[in-house]
């Protein structure tokens, strides 16, 4: 009920979607002689042009980002969580191939951090999201494509039941068994680790933060516009939708701040 409650919620969570209802809502009012009509499609154009053209994304999304930084490399830990969200299971269920979204840099940097500590074991956490279609699990996914990397089998604990990061989170406790004092890194997008990181210490998993699939530079970023509409709506739908989620993780009690602290 929760996973299907959420995606409704993120669909109309993103300003994107909510503003094209919003014009599309005008535009009707409009041809029923409503005189709010062309008020809410100017609004709605509005919109698109502060979300899609200004810093809007940039400045929403930088705050996350720098939450967290990387923890220290050293001593080795004892193993690495890595959250789904890098591939497209759709698409590789049909193709029967494996392809990855714009968050692919949370499987690339496996590669480096598998040479690095060759004694961590390496858990992957992520089942599929698919509302309307079916497709492969974004687990066997990685493993196919960590196995590609030179990574042994027996390194891999492979969840893939959950859908969203509180199953991710309680999943993947559930598997390896974290022992006290062991040092295990958690690898997911820099916008999304806040949410990640309350997730997990929610479930009694104490995990240090390495983010990777940075999308603003930093804080020099806060006034650069886009260049393209397309491209300002995407940044500030993943922040909007963020940092929506954060606050319902908080409202429901899946973490214990609206933004976890380091």
């Amino acid at each position: 009920m929760f996973f299907h409650a959420a995606k409704a919620f993120g669909f109309l969570s993103a300003p994107s979607n909510a503003l094209l209802l919003l014009g599309l809502a005008g535009v009707v009012a409009s041809l029923l002689g409503y005189r709010a009509g062309f008020a809410l499609t100017t609004a709605a154009l509005v919109g698109f042009a502060l979300a899609g053209l200004s810093p809007l994304g940039n400045l929403l999304l930088n705050p996350l980002e720098d939450r967290f930084p990387r923890a220290a490399g050293e001593p080795a830990p004892a193993g690495i969580v890595v959250l789904g969200g890098s591939f497209d299971t759709v698409v590789a269920g049909a193709r029967k191939e494996v392809v990855l979204t714009d968050a692919a840099e949370r499987m690339t940097e496996i590669a480096e951090l598998a040479r690095r500590w060759p004694e961590a074991r390496i858990a992957f956490t992520g089942g599929s999201n698919a509302v309307l279609y079916d497709g492969a699990t974004e687990a066997e996914l990685a493993a196919r494509m960590l196995e590609s990397f030179g990574v042994p089998r027996e390194r891999l604990t492979l969840e893939s039941r959950s859908r969203n990061t509180v199953e991710n989170a309680r999943f993947t406790r559930e598997l390896v068994t974290p022992k006290p004092g062991e040092r295990w890194m958690l690898v997911t997008s820099a916008y999304h680790m806040p949410r990640a990181i309350g997730c997990f210490r929610k479930e009694g998993f104490d995990v240090e933060a390495w983010p990777v699939d940075y999308r603003t530079r930093g804080p020099e970023d806060a006034f650069r516009p886009f260049s393209s509409v397309s491209a300002g709506l995407r940044r500030t739908d993943v922040a909007v939708r963020e940092w929506v989620g954060l606050v319902t993780y908080w409202a429901l009690g899946y973490v214990d701040g609206p933004l976890p602290r380091p």
